[in-house]
């Protein structure tokens, strides 16, 4: 158990069956009455922030996160499925923890896992920037140049980027998956 005393930055507690992190905490003594903490919490699940006051030396359970790498592995058709890189173990995951990012997925990618120290895991980030074979696109001709435009391109995990004219398929490309943007060749 933990008390306001206690709390700091990027501190997880477990409010109400919800997980926080501690974003910005302030204890105030007002010249009158008790002491408090004003805080801004985040939600660990879904990144909502919130700000609550607590009265000094309130108790909570603080929670412990631990981030490891994972590797994915495969798709079932309804759970995707990682592994543990030291000790082999292997994770399904469902496409509500992915969100997003389920589209810029490919087998082998290294990812990285926040895991509650229950074992649950509560998400998955792949890296800001991904590497991705073209697979489906409009033939480049003679004269497309990178200043020309652009046309959308379906890379092999199954998300669509525009890229440049000058590209084709088969050509590996480096994508900003925060953006969905084609950055440069890979």
């Amino acid at each position: 158990m933990a008390s306001t005393a206690d709390f700091r930055g990027g501190m997880v507690l477990n409010i109400d069956g919800d997980l926080y992190a501690i974003v910005e905490f302030q204890h105030v003594k007002p010249g009158k009455g008790g002491a408090f903490v004003r805080t801004k919490l985040k939600k660990v699940k879904t990144g909502q922030v919130i700000e609550r006051t607590y009265r000094a030396g309130e108790r909570f359970t603080e929670v412990r996160l631990e981030r490891r790498p994972l590797q994915y592995l495969y798709s079932d058709g309804h759970l995707y499925h990682f592994m543990d890189n030291s000790s082999y173990e292997q994770f399904p995951v469902s496409a509500d923890v992915l969100g997003d990012q389920v589209k810029y997925l490919k087998e082998n990618l290294e990812v990285s896992g926040l895991f509650q120290e229950t074992g649950e895991i509560l998400e998955i980030e792949l890296p800001f920037f991904v590497d991705l074979k073209i697979v489906e696109t409009d033939p480049g001709l003679r004269g497309d140049t990178a200043s020309g435009g652009g046309k959308p391109a379906r890379l092999e995990s199954g998300a669509v980027v525009n890229v440049p004219l000058f590209l084709n398929i088969g050509d590996v490309i480096k994508v900003d998956r925060r953006t969905n943007m084609y950055l440069e060749r890979a």
